[in-house]
């Protein structure tokens, strides 16, 4: 006799998946807004600021210009909060990497390295033009400026803490990192009109050896291996 065939419903081996959520309007505007400036970082740093045109970055963000333009509706608005975007991102980075050495001649080695990536990016040059030019608001080259400020100084803190943390005095630790930051940033401006990259690189070496010599006067027992 043969079997009776199983007519019941068999239960999915998988449970069902639930239903992604749903974006709230406010996330979905933060995300358009993120797309926004992430397109036209992009194009400052392929461009720069002479070539930059706000008319190309809809495109490049895969948006409609109405979008664009519902966040960021002048051409001063959208480079202010690409700058600051930019910059807040590389705060973020900077104060990993400080948290992520801790010899006083990996310090100064990766402060150098750290100062350089930002100082010498599209991105600092297009912040510098703008304070410079003689064309642009004063409103705007004051907000330059803050985000700047903003951006660096817990940048110069976290740093300095991480050289505190690793045996140097505090107040000492301060004023290498300010000279260290002030190197770099002085070195970055001069590529204006003296660019030579391999110059730059033997200069920060001897940075380096000066500070690696003057600490471990200071500090014999922490010299480094």
């Amino acid at each position: 006799m043969a079997s009776r065939p199983d007519t019941a419903p068999r239960k999915s081996a998988r449970r069902a998946l639930a239903p992604p959520r749903r974006r709230t309007q406010a996330e979905r505007t933060e995300a358009t807004r993120t797309q926004i400036l992430k397109a036209a970082a992009n194009l400052i740093r392929r461009r720069g600021y002479a070539r930059f045109r706000t008319a190309d970055v809809a495109a490049e963000a895969g948006l409609s210009r109405g979008a664009q333009l519902h966040h960021f509706p002048t051409k001063d608005s959208l480079v202010v909060a690409t700058l600051e975007y930019v910059f807040e991102q590389a705060q973020v980075l900077s104060r990993r990497r400080a948290a992520a050495v801790n010899r006083p001649r990996d310090l100064i080695e990766a402060v150098i390295e750290d100062a350089r990536e930002f100082f010498f990016s599209e991105h600092f040059m297009v912040a510098i033009d703008i304070v410079l030019s003689t064309s642009t608001d004063d409103a705007v080259r004051k907000q330059i400026l803050e985000i700047s400020r903003k951006a660096r100084r817990p940048v110069e803190t976290a740093w300095t803490e991480a050289l505190a943390a690793s045996g140097v005095a505090p107040s000492l630790a301060a004023d290498i990192v300010a000279l260290t930051l002030s190197l770099v940033r002085g070195m970055a401006l001069r590529t204006l009109w003296d660019n030579d990259p391999k110059w730059f690189d033997e200069l920060f070496a001897v940075w380096r050896r000066m500070i690696k010599i003057f600490l471990e006067a200071q500090h014999p027992k922490a010299r480094a291996r």
